[in-house]
């Protein structure tokens, strides 16, 4: 079952910022657009990989006004020490989230049953706190930062123009449709 358009669920967790320890709860969350990022564990394979790229975007983010958060079902100490021994982690400016108690993970509908480990669920919440846009892919196969940029736009896109919405493969600054009769068979 999906997600979107649901309000997020109350936690409360602690996570590591700017090489502290901090808390986070769903209001943390709300006030601006949000991208979760779960990953199913510290000191993995992929992991790794996809986190790096996210940093190297997370200005990108940042412009747009959006937060991100990593979420993985390690602590908060794993992931200091994971960004502390890592060159790839260590480029983290986001915030870390541990979900050791798998709270965020059931809310957000990815935890491994019996595994104790997130799947790679990537999730677009609006300042509301309403799930935008949401994305599970399986444990071998990588996010990409850029495309999930791109949803961000265009989630931002639709937010802020009512009654416009994004074609396929759109792009910041390109032509969008506006849905009505006239365009029935049209396209």
């Amino acid at each position: 079952m999906t997600l979107v358009n649901t309000q997020i669920k109350p936690f409360k967790n602690q996570a590591l910022r700017d090489g502290k320890f901090v808390e986070v709860t769903e209001a943390t969350l709300k006030g601006k657009w949000a991208v979760v990022f779960f990953y199913p564990a510290d000191f993995t394979f992929v992991c790794p990989t996809e986190l790096e790229d996210l940093a190297d975007h997370y200005a990108e983010f940042q412009k747009l006004g959006v937060e991100v958060y990593s979420v993985s079902t390690d602590t908060h100490f794993s992931h200091k020490v994971w960004h502390e021994t890592s060159a790839a982690i260590g480029k983290i400016k986001f915030t870390m989230i541990g979900d050791q108690n798998w709270q965020l993970a059931q809310n957000f509908q990815v935890l491994r049953e019996g595994k104790g480990l997130a799947d790679r669920g990537t999730f677009i919440v609006d300042p509301n706190g309403v799930i935008q846009a949401e994305e599970i892919t399986a444990e071998g196969i990588g996010r990409n930062a850029a495309e999930l940029l791109r949803k961000v736009k265009a989630a931002l896109y639709v937010a802020n123009h009512p009654g416009e919405v994004c074609p396929a493969k759109w792009k910041e600054g390109e032509k969008t449709l506006k849905p009505g009769l006239d365009l029935v068979g049209k396209i």
